[in-house]
């Protein structure tokens, strides 16, 4: 197991990514509408969408060692270590041919963000924060008919608990180094993208 870690410290100076790639990280509440927002970023602006959770689903699947690893922690409630995940996302970065990233979902907490900068030497260009209220987001999860067992009212309001309690220290970092993009993501999904167009319009192609 400790393989990966291993595998994922040697990479320290980011030695790894033979670029210099621009990379955002995408926050938001369960229901915040970053899918679809972070799907719109990639049609008009040419990034490349990686999402922690599919990376992780993917290595699952794959069959390899890593993600029968990944499978057994998750499946004994365990948290799969920081470095694993970074290690997928930084693969995923090596093996694409762009250099502009959205990462949704990730970091978490505070010791994700502390050790993707730690084991990437990346640095987020900006964190674009989707802000919405608990009772839109609520209403959004319930009215959404994909199945999901996990959109029921209890399991809702412990993952914006969760959300609150974990990530709103990531965007207090970022924002206190003025990197924080606020959205208000309760509006039409086409007031949102408004908003999103004028954030990664000319005036920041500059950080790219």
């Amino acid at each position: 197991m400790g393989t990966v870690i291993e595998a994922a410290n040697k990479d320290t100076n980011g030695s790894v990514l033979n670029k210099n790639p621009t990379v955002v990280f995408v926050l938001g509440g369960p229901g915040s509408g970053k899918g679809t927002q972070c799907a719109n970023v990639v049609e008009h602006f040419g990034f490349t969408h990686l999402s922690a959770g599919d990376l992780l689903r993917a290595e699952i699947k794959s069959g390899s060692e890593n993600g029968t690893m990944i499978q057994n922690m998750i499946k004994e409630g365990k948290i799969v270590p920081s470095e694993v995940t970074i290690r997928l996302l930084q693969q995923a970065i090596k093996d694409n041919g762009n250099d502009k990233f959205l990462i949704d979902g990730f970091p978490r907490n505070e010791e994700n963000r502390a050790a993707f900068e730690r084991v990437t030497g990346i640095e987020p260009a900006f964190v674009l924060y989707f802000d919405c209220p608990e009772e839109e987001m609520e209403r959004r999860l319930l009215s959404r008919n994909q199945g999901r067992e996990d959109d029921n009212i209890e399991t809702i309001r412990k993952r914006f608990k969760v959300f609150l309690d974990s990530s709103l220290p990531v965007i207090n970092y970022y924002d206190a180094k003025g990197k924080v993009r606020k959205v208000d993501a309760a509006r039409p999904v086409e007031e949102v993208f408004e908003s999103v167009k004028a954030i990664f319009g000319p005036k920041n192609e500059k950080a790219d």
